[in-house]
């Protein structure tokens, strides 16, 4: 729908074919994305791209065994992924307000001078993690893939957050907020942008 004209293009095998150029000045409207609704990306194709977000664990704080134990099963749990998919790593501003809130009302109902202190060091030293020059992000992991029909969709869905479960590790169903931080990572070089989403 954002497609106003047609071009020739002459191809590698030196066949003329038509392609098809967009005058739009936003990345979005090159995008074959329809819509995103229910922790889904439809496309234009009829195609839908879901999955799950895995909760990070560090098992490098786990002895030996357990280690060795949870590397094996996520071995075999992607040996028997029978569809295609994707590793996704993301960054994502790391949002810390509700920890700065809490301080502050901490701070506000401590009459103790030496406590005021310390916690106004903690308020300050978040605000400094928060600043352009730290660029603080929680790094979050997902697993993506496509699918068209619905009953495929919910049954890989399953396959993942049960194989993932079985090798120790929690997950669920992106949500639309995920979607939109993937693509915006893509689409603009994992800068975050303060003046709205790439996807509405």
């Amino acid at each position: 729908r954002f497609l106003q004209k047609e071009e020739d293009i002459i191809g590698k095998d030196g066949a003329i074919k038509m392609a098809k150029i967009s005058n739009s000045p936003f990345t979005e409207d090159w995008l074959p994305i329809k819509q995103i609704l229910n922790g889904m990306i439809q496309l234009d194709t009829g195609e839908y791209v879901t999955g799950v977000k895995v909760h990070p664990r560090n098992i490098f704080i786990v002895d030996q065994g357990l280690q060795n134990a949870i590397i094996g099963n996520l071995r075999n749990f992607y040996n028997s992924i029978s569809f295609e998919f994707w590793l996704i790593i993301a960054d994502r501003p790391a949002d810390i307000g509700l920890y700065l809130s809490n301080l502050q009302i901490l701070y506000n109902n401590t009459d103790s001078p030496i406590q005021k202190k310390l916690i106004m060091e903690d308020i300050n030293k978040a605000n400094m993690f928060m600043s352009a020059e730290y660029n603080v992000v929680d790094t979050e992991y997902f697993i993506l893939f496509k699918e068209k029909r619905m009953e495929l969709i919910q049954k890989n869905l399953h396959t993942l957050i049960s194989g993932l479960a079985n090798s120790g590790l929690n997950s669920n169903q992106v949500s639309n907020d995920d979607l939109r931080m993937i693509l915006d990572n893509f689409l603009n070089g994992g800068v975050h942008t303060t003046f709205g989403t790439v996807m509405s």
